[in-house]
């Protein structure tokens, strides 16, 4: 009897130390670090999202460049410093180059871009002397300034879910609107030399681009087509309708391109 004492004593042993391991192991989920983080992961998930969100207001602050405008000189691109949901600078990070363009450039790109922040708008004086580069200048600074307006009414509609109800019930169409852009092309004009066909893009009511899908070619037609396409797309541009002047030397393509373009107006409704 006194030989199986300790044999006893092992087992009961063993069987504590069994039982200890298992309440070990069913308390260990609920203290485990691990646990508490996997979930904590979902808030922060969220605080991540939401920050964005929360910061979405300071998209009116920062620089915009506008489009390259091709001119029959040289490429303009403007670009924009916005504070605020205004413009606090303008400046051209691209302008006619050499010869005589450098003067011009040096005459009007001061002007435009003081103009500009004074106007907060394209609606700005052309220079006198540097008509084409003022006319690209001009273009370059619309696009900027749709790009600003689109940004901005897109930071307007994520900026929370309320916000976001109340536009879509508030009929906040203006941020939709000024991201909107129509392509039209208008009527094929037939020429003594060829036919003519215009494509405009829209864009809240006005002409940002405009250009000849089809043109007089061969013979003097190629150099008469490219003496006057370029021309006749900025004034269509600038004037924003089809009261442009026809180009000396290019009688019959600038009837054609007048007539078109006054089609694809008639088409987006201007």
């Amino acid at each position: 009897m006194k030989k199986s004492h300790p044999v006893r004593r092992v087992v009961l042993a063993t069987a504590a130390t069994v039982s200890g391991v298992v309440l070990l192991l069913s308390l260990k989920p609920a203290s485990d670090p691990n646990a508490q983080a996997a979930g904590a992961a979902p808030q922060q998930t969220q605080a991540a999202q939401e920050s964005p969100q929360g910061g979405s207001s300071a998209t009116g602050n920062g620089t915009i460049d506008g489009n390259v405008v091709q001119t029959e000189y040289g490429n303009v691109q403007v670009r924009l410093t916005v504070a605020n949901g205004k413009i606090t600078k303008a400046e051209a990070v691209q302008a006619p180059k050499g010869g005589t363009s450098d003067q011009k450039t040096a005459l009007s790109i001061p002007k435009l871009t003081q103009e500009t922040v004074a106007a907060q708008s394209a609606a700005i004086d052309s220079v006198s002397g540097a008509t084409y580069t003022s006319n690209g200048y001009k273009q370059s600074l619309q696009s900027a300034l749709d790009k600003m307006k689109a940004s901005a009414g897109s930071s307007q509609s994520g900026a929370s879910p309320s916000q976001s109800a109340g536009s879509s019930q508030g009929g906040g169409s203006g941020s939709s609107g000024a991201a909107q852009a129509k392509t039209v092309t208008g009527a094929v004009a037939q020429t003594q030399y060829g036919p003519v066909q215009v494509r405009i893009t829209v864009s809240n009511g006005k002409i940002t681009k405009a250009e000849a899908v089809q043109a007089p070619k061969g013979g003097l037609s190629d150099q008469k087509t490219a003496l006057a396409i370029p021309k006749l797309n900025q004034e269509a541009v600038a004037a924003g309708s089809a009261k442009i002047d026809s180009v000396s030397g290019a009688t019959y393509t600038s009837g054609g391109y007048k007539q078109s373009l006054q089609s694809a107006l008639d088409q987006a409704g201007g």
